[in-house]
């Protein structure tokens, strides 16, 4: 059966190409779908290639053992290529990858809720909650009074940095971003600091480990300081890494520690929402104040969250499902920072000098002494 000749169009770097569809009313139908969204295509499919190869070094061994996840392989890709190819597809893939990064991120984030659970508060119980709210609110705290009335740093960047000490490394950075709208080169400088601050903590935890033993230390055992390890350190791969050097048993604690305060999250973005709120209402005087409001991508992320903690008690989710679906939200996470790494210039980075990575080193330091103090204080009280 023949049907009249239609046709359709892609628009591709800035031209007209049309593609007949007399064919079959299906294939018009679905090409008519995409039409929309074709220029975006071209940007989406670049970030997802580099998501994906990150994604598949992440999983090697040498990767593993490095604590590098496919978050951190992602954006340095995405820098080396941002500096070399992309100024030539730029014209091309820019609008693509300009949507990535804002898009994708905020589904990314979503999906991630289906990592956590409200299970895990209960297995740490309340010190591992204790010790993890005060290294969060005294790590951020600090890193707003250092950053801005020390360093001289602008709020957005002394944030993103907080943020990603203080909460769960470059995940935290990209869920604050919208938040602040930062611009992508702070978001890149403050990821960089995660990176480098959680590669160090991996090569240090392990050794503080070991020589607190050999002085034995009272109250240093592999659980405690596994939900030490879980309230201070940047990265989930990080803590997953430091845990497994040290022992099973301080890997499962370190591990639940993490996730419960990557569960934090949510509260924390509704609290610098209303923080932000407050700030524009006293810079417009007089006028109407803005409504501090939790992001819709924060919503979600504990609704799931919420989801998954039910799937727990009472199992209706299938399994293959589930997995499908937190692989979706680390190739939707990878691939925002691929973009976030395609569209960052090193210049920009330079300009913002060595004050970013002081605060950063400052805030690390607070999270090695200044977390065992939290800790300490939170098994004494509730221990």
């Amino acid at each position: 059966m023949r049907f009249p000749f239609q046709e359709t169009a892609f628009i591709v770097g800035g031209m007209v190409h049309p593609v007949p569809t007399s064919r079959l009313p299906a294939t018009s139908l679905v090409l008519r779908c995409l039409a929309p969204f074709s220029p975006i295509l071209p940007g989406l499919a670049f970030a997802l290639l580099i998501a994906a190869l990150a994604m598949c070094l992440a999983g090697q061994p040498w990767a593993q053992k490095l604590g590098l996840s496919a978050l951190t392989l992602a954006i340095a890709l995405g820098l080396v290529l941002g500096h070399t190819v992309y100024p030539v597809l730029h014209r091309h893939v820019g609008h693509g990858v300009d949507w990535s990064k804002q898009k994708l991120l905020r589904l990314g984030i979503i999906l991630f809720g289906l990592r956590l659970s409200f299970q895990d508060i209960a297995a740490v119980g309340w010190v591992g909650a204790l010790a993890d709210a005060g290294v969060l609110l005294s790590t951020f705290a600090l890193a707003m009074w250092l950053g801005r009335r020390w360093l001289g740093l602008d709020s957005q960047t002394a944030m993103l940095i907080g943020a990603g000490s203080s909460i769960c490394g470059a995940a935290a950075v990209l869920a604050t971003e919208p938040v602040l709208k930062a611009p992508p080169d702070k978001v890149a400088v403050a990821v960089a600091t995660v990176v480098v601050f959680g590669t160090l903590a991996m090569l240090l935890y392990p050794a503080l480990y070991a020589l607190l033993r050999q002085l034995d230390v009272p109250g240093v055992g592999a659980w405690t300081f596994g939900i030490y390890t879980g309230s201070t350190v940047h990265e989930v791969a990080q803590v997953a890494a430091v845990g497994n050097a040290i022992g099973p048993e301080a890997a499962k604690s370190a591990v639940i520690a993490k996730m419960m305060r990557v569960l934090m999250l949510a509260p924390f973005l509704l609290g610098l929402s209303w923080m932000m709120a407050r700030r524009e209402t006293a810079e417009r005087g007089n006028r109407p104040a803005a409504v501090a409001m939790l992001p819709w991508f924060a919503l979600g992320f504990v609704l799931l969250a919420g989801l998954r903690s039910l799937d727990l008690a009472w199992p209706w989710l299938p399994p293959a499902l589930l997995q499908a679906l937190l692989w979706l939200g680390n190739l939707l996470l990878a691939t925002a920072m691929a973009a976030l790494g395609l569209s960052t210039h090193a210049s920009a980075v330079r300009r913002a000098g060595g004050k970013p990575l002081l605060l950063a080193a400052l805030l690390f330091g607070w999270l090695l002494l200044g977390g065992a103090l939290v800790n300490t204080a939170a098994h004494v009280l509730l221990g």
